[in-house]
């Protein structure tokens, strides 16, 4: 379907005075309520005619020249005034004047709902829909597909250069990332954007993961209950719309995602937001992420032996293991604040024994003791650290410590945001800690979900109880947003009990293996 422009052209017959110039701001005063009232349109324009004079138009309800539809007390003052001029005036308002919504309404068939909304990827715009960037994000189906290519030419038009690429979500999405398919109805070719959230700048290739506008205040919400200094733990972090916001309040986040991309822009966007001391990325599945991330290293464990024969044993040992678990695929992590490379992924380990026998998480250093290890002891590399020192006074109390951090110590918040099956991933918790060196209260958990209109609060806390096997006391259950008439967003908050977590000593059987070498 083609859109024919002129058809929205509309001819308006008007009245207007022709007065000089410097009397306009009193005569439009003396006419106020009888000029014309149309958005976006001056009621005073230029005369054609002569330079020294203007046009002031009058409203439509002035039909008559002699002007008798007019107390005849302003008149009077507009005579007083000057000598009155009337003129015909011809307004033509085309396309480009009418909005979004008017124009698809003259367009689509009686019957036919017009699109009220739609998600863009920097600014608020108009016309009920949910902005922050260049990408509008339409969701055409069923009877609106033949109208697609119009519709998405009027959404551009109304809104460039602020959109600049217009696509639609092509079938279901079925990737293992949950990232949908799209087709450019118009515009660029160009699927990577920026998006900013409060005090936060995102950058991302929409086409390659996942992002949605409308949790803003959600992310906001829950970070708002972090404190600077706490430990975070994001299962399924995106590019970090509760990573970065965490850590530019002074939290310590361990971030990971499944989706290679993710953390590739979650890394940038890191950087972007110069918050890059205080994230950890990991690429994995969230289940092995969360149980290498809280497994007490072997080095935690094993007392130092005393016999060097022993202690090459044990090395030998653990690199054989190491090797194991990167052939398979395992330890791909990555400390953003430490390495400066731009790969995804890294291997944990890479010949150091003393590396070797960490977990993922004990490989991470801090970059203010990588400045010690990198930084040179001369005058040529006292500015660089310095240079460094002065943007780590300014993070956050939070940061300081970070070089200490043991997660299988402390964790004081698991954020799991992937609702479609979130719940199903509470089994990783069982028996996850080991209580005798944990330190402090056990970590709350926010775990996101659906709730269709035929399920009970009852049944997802129960759902979740299952999971966990375990009770979960005092839940709390926040609406985030309908998704959709049926369906509605939650986020699913409790603290994780000992009966859930705690394993009992664990270590022994490792203490006495280790005897035997």
């Amino acid at each position: 379907m083609l859109l024919d422009e002129s058809k929205f052209d509309l001819q308006l017959k008007l009245w207007a005075l022709r007065i000089p110039s410097q009397l306009c701001k009193v005569a439009s005063r003396i006419l106020n309520g009888y000029l014309l009232d149309k958005p976006r349109v001056k009621p005073i324009t230029e005369d054609p005619t002569c330079e020294t004079n203007r046009y002031i138009i009058l409203s439509e309800r002035i039909q008559n020249p002699d002007l008798s539809d007019i107390p005849e007390d302003k008149r009077d003052e507009l005579k007083v005034l000057c000598k009155i001029e009337v003129v015909p005036y011809s307004l033509t308002l085309g396309y480009s004047y009418w909005s979004a919504d008017h124009v698809l309404k003259q367009i689509l068939p009686d019957g036919v709902e017009v699109p009220s909304s739609f998600e863009t990827i920097v600014n608020k715009l108009t016309w009920l829909h949910i902005c922050a960037g260049h990408i509008a994000h339409l969701n055409i189906t069923g009877e609106l597909l033949p109208y697609k290519d119009v519709i998405a030419k009027v959404i551009y038009d109304k809104n460039y250069p602020r959109i600049k690429t217009v696509v639609n979500k092509v079938g279901t999405i079925t990737n293992e990332f949950r990232v949908p398919k799209f087709e450019i109805l118009v515009g660029k070719d160009d699927m990577v954007t920026e998006v900013k959230q409060y005090r936060a700048t995102f950058k991302l290739d929409y086409s390659l993961v996942y992002w949605n506008s409308r949790l803003e205040h959600e992310h906001m919400r829950l970070v708002s209950q972090f404190r600077p200094g706490q430990i975070i733990c994001d299962m399924f972090s995106g590019v970090g719309p509760f990573t970065i916001p965490a850590a530019q309040k002074g939290c310590l986040v361990y971030a990971n995602d499944l989706n290679p991309d993710s953390i590739r822009y979650l890394k940038i966007n890191a950087k972007i937001n110069k918050v890059d001391d205080n994230i950890w990325a990991y690429n994995m599945d969230a289940r092995k992420f969360i149980s290498q991330l809280m497994e007490v290293p072997v080095h935690e464990i094993l007392p130092e032996p005393d016999v060097p024969v022993l202690k090459a044993t044990e090395e030998c040992s653990i690199q054989a293991n190491v090797q194991t678990e990167s052939q398979n695929g395992g330890l791909t992590v990555e400390a953003i604040g430490v390495h400066s490379d731009d790969s995804s992924n890294m291997d944990g380990i890479e010949g150091s024994c003393a590396v070797a026998d960490d977990t993922v998480a004990a490989v991470k250093k801090h970059s203010g003791s990588c400045e010690e290890e990198n930084g040179t002891s001369d005058n040529a590399g006292v500015s660089v650290v310095g240079r460094r020192k002065d943007r780590m006074n300014k993070r956050m109390r939070g940061s300081e410590s970070s070089s200490n951090i043991k997660p299988w110590e402390h964790v004081d918040h698991v954020i799991m945001n992937l609702p479609a099956s979130a719940i199903q991933f509470l089994d990783a918790f069982r028996g996850l800690i080991q209580r005798k060196y944990w330190k402090g209260s056990l970590p709350w958990i926010h775990c996101y979900c659906f709730i269709r209109a035929n399920e009970t609060n009852e049944m997802i806390i129960s759902e979740a109880e299952t999971a966990l096997n375990a009770s979960i006391q005092e839940p709390i259950l926040h609406r985030v947003r309908d998704v959709a008439p049926n369906k509605a967003m939650f986020c699913l908050s409790f603290r994780l009990s000992e009966e859930a977590c705690f394993k009992e000593d664990a270590t022994k059987s490792l203490l006495d293996s280790s005897g035997d070498l």
